[in-house]
C-alpha cells in the first residue's frame, strides 16, 4: 500500500466534505468534553468525600439561657456544669466514640466570626452568649450516628445532637446529579457524532464510488480500499478530542483555578495531575471511536 495514495485520498475526502467534517469535529469535542468533564466531577466527588468524612463530626449543642423559649428540650434553661460533666462521662465511655472535643460559645462565636462575618449581614447582630456550647465527637465508624443521637438527643440541657454527614451529602448529591446530567448529554452528543461519521462515510465513499470500483476491477483488497475513509473519520475525530482537551484544560484553569478557587474556600479542588491524566484516554476514544464507526458502515456500504 502506497502510503502517498492514502495521504492524497485523505486530503480529497476532507476537501469534498468540509462541512460535514466541521460538524463532525465540533459533535466530537463535545460529547469528549462532557466525557472528560463528568470523569473529573466524579474525581472531585471522590476527593471532596475522602476529605470531609474523615473530619466530619457529631455535634451535641447544649442549651444556653436563649433557648428556653425556641426549643422545648431547653425550658429547663441552660445545661448546668453537671450535666456537661455527665455527658462527656458517657461520651468517653462509648466504644464508637474516637474522640471527644468541647467548644465553648465563645470559641464557637470566633469560628462564626471568622467564616461569616464578611458574608453574612446579621453577622454583626450575634453575640457571644447567643452560640451554643457543644461536644464536637469525632466517630471511629461516621455510619454509627444513630447511636449518639438515640442516646443524647433526650437529655437534660441538649438543645440537638446533628451530623455534619447529612449535611455533606446535600452537596454530593448536587454534584452526583451534576455529573448525571453531563453524562447524559454526553450520551446524546455521542450518538449525534456517530450518526455524522456515519453519514459522512457514506457520501464519501458515495462521491468516488467509480474510483472505488475501478480498484475493484484491478484486485484491490476491501481494506486497502476502506483504509482512506477510516482515517479520514479518524483524524477528524483525533481533532475533535484535541479540541475537547483544550476545552478541559481551559475549563479548569479559568473556571477552576481562577474563580472557584477564590470563591469557595471549603472545598479542596482536584489538581493539574487529575486533568492531564483524562487527556490520553479522550484522545484515544476520539481516534478510535470514528474509526471503528467507519469501519463498520463500510462494511456494508462497500460490500460487492
Amino acid at each position: 500500500m502506497r502510503a502517498q495514495f492514502v495521504l492524497s485520498e485523505i486530503g480529497v475526502g476532507l476537501r469534498r466534505n468540509l462541512t460535514m467534517t466541521f460538524a463532525v469535529i465540533v459533535s466530537v469535542a463535545l460529547s469528549l468534553a462532557l466525557f472528560g468533564g463528568s470523569l473529573l466531577m466524579r474525581e472531585q466527588a471522590s476527593t471532596m468525600k475522602g476529605y470531609w468524612y474523615d473530619k466530619v463530626n457529631v455535634s451535641i449543642y447544649l442549651c444556653n439561657k436563649t433557648d428556653a423559649e425556641s426549643f422545648p428540650s431547653c425550658a429547663k434553661g441552660a445545661a448546668t456544669e453537671d450535666q456537661k460533666k455527665e455527658i462527656r462521662a458517657d461520651l468517653e465511655k462509648m466504644s464508637v466514640v474516637q474522640k471527644v472535643q468541647f467548644e465553648t460559645a465563645d470559641e464557637a462565636y470566633k469560628h462564626y466570626k471568622e467564616q461569616f462575618d464578611k458574608k453574612s449581614p446579621i453577622a454583626g447582630f450575634v453575640t457571644p452568649d447567643q452560640m451554643q456550647e457543644s461536644f464536637r465527637v469525632k466517630l471511629k465508624d461516621p455510619t454509627k450516628f444513630e447511636v449518639i443521637s438515640t442516646a443524647f438527643s433526650q437529655r437534660p440541657g441538649v438543645q440537638m445532637v446533628q451530623d455534619q454527614k447529612d449535611v455533606l451529602s446535600n452537596l454530593f448529591n448536587l454534584v452526583n446529579g451534576m455529573n448525571y446530567a453531563a453524562l447524559g448529554v454526553m450520551a446524546l452528543m455521542l450518538v449525534v457524532a456517530l450518526m455524522l461519521i456515519v453519514n459522512t462515510v457514506r457520501v464519501s465513499a458515495f462521491s468516488r464510488r467509480r474510483e472505488t470500483g475501478i480498484m475493484r476491477l484491478v484486485g484491490a483488497s476491501s481494506f486497502y480500499i476502506q483504509i482512506p475513509f477510516i482515517m479520514e473519520a479518524a483524524f477528524a475525530g483525533l481533532l475533535g478530542a484535541g479540541l475537547a482537551c483544550v476545552l478541559l484544560v481551559a475549563g479548569h484553569y479559568f473556571l477552576v483555578n481562577n474563580w472557584l478557587v477564590d470563591q469557595i474556600d471549603l472545598i479542596q479542588f482536584i489538581g493539574w495531575d487529575a486533568v492531564l491524566a483524562k487527556l490520553p484516554l479522550v484522545l484515544a476514544i476520539g481516534l478510535l471511536m470514528p474509526a471503528l464507526a467507519a469501519f463498520a458502515a463500510l462494511r456494508k456500504y462497500l460490500k460487492v
